[in-house]
């Protein structure tokens, strides 16, 4: 009779005990507790301060995978610099700190980096229910007070009717689109970064050197709990670093209370990969999917919209 190992215990920690350990005082989890704005928090010790650091932790992964989108595929150097190509221009546009940009697509490639080249220049980055409709997508943008859009086709399509009344809108950037726009305002992404399949080919690109603070507003998300039209609530940069770290404590978490080690975070390893069944404007999907997986180098396979016989094909 062949002896087998018996399977470890469960759960090898409670819930307090892995807790206490992972957030204990040298623990990458370790809380400690802040002052800010008065107002006493306890607070990641160790999370990304501004998005701009969740950014350049990002870049550490280089020519891995980060998006994937039908055939096409971005490693996290390409998402960098077409980020920086982008923050460049918006900069060239006027955008400035505390203006807002709002981000309305699908999840493409193009969605990230759209949110993080506003953020990058100081702006506060706007994310838009991509199933509104154009009167819905129009008060948006009129409430929040956007100067630039950045928008699939599809979306622009919805919100065309209503330009004449989006006097605040400067620029309206609208990617994978080919026919011509009767707005001077609308001008094709591509002729700023190019297609997501050439975007390792720009230059390496330069920080736009917008002083950050954990406590600045960087981002608006819209909720729609109401009977009313959908309120925007506003985050810090803090938020979203918080954010970037809840996600990874999680998975740490579970690992621990099974009583195995976590996987290392290896530059050179293969990482781990994701589909992604929610969407990047709902603070669900950019906060605790997105943000955690640029930190850790994790790719993202994202679908044209939720299928699910094709996710189980990817899967």
């Amino acid at each position: 009779m062949t002896d087998t190992a018996a399977p470890p215990a469960w759960p090898a920690l409670t819930l307090a005990q892995a807790t206490a350990a992972l957030t204990a005082p040298g623990s990458p989890f370790e809380v400690v507790e802040a002052t800010i704005e008065g107002r006493p928090y306890k607070i990641w010790k160790n999370a990304p301060p501004t998005l701009m650091h969740s950014f350049m932790a990002g870049r550490q992964w280089g020519d891995r995978t980060f998006i994937v989108y039908g055939e096409e595929r971005v490693s996290f150097e390409a998402f960098a610099r077409a980020t920086l190509a982008l923050a460049a221009d918006l900069q060239a546009r006027g955008v400035k700190k505390g203006d807002r940009v709002a981000v309305a697509m699908r999840n493409l490639p193009e969605w990230p980096v759209a949110f993080f080249a506003a953020t990058l220049v100081g702006a506060i980055a706007t994310p838009l229910n991509a199933w509104w409709t154009g009167p819905e997508l129009a008060y948006g943008l009129a409430d929040s007070g956007s100067t630039v859009v950045l928008v699939d086709v599809e979306r622009l399509e919805r919100i065309a009717p209503h330009l004449p009344e989006l006097t605040a809108l400067t620029d309206v950037l609208v990617c994978r689109g080919t026919e011509a726009f009767g707005d001077p305002r609308v001008h094709r992404l591509e002729a700023v970064i190019g297609a997501p399949m050439t975007w390792a080919d720009l230059p390496p690109g330069e920080m736009p050197g917008v002083a950050l603070d954990p406590e600045d507003a960087a981002a608006i998300f819209y909720t729609s709990g109401t009977t009313g039209s959908p309120k925007g609530a506003l985050g810090t940069h803090r938020n979203a670093g918080c954010g970037a770290v809840a996600g990874l404590y999680s998975l740490v978490r579970a690992y621990v209370r099974r009583g195995e080690a976590p996987p290392a975070l290896d530059p050179s390893a293969p990482g781990k990969v994701g589909l992604v069944s929610i969407p990047f404007f709902h603070t669900t999907g950019c906060n605790a999917l997105l943000l955690p997986a640029l930190v850790t180098g994790q790719t993202l396979v994202c679908q044209r919209r939720f299928d699910a016989a094709e996710a189980l094909m990817l899967i």
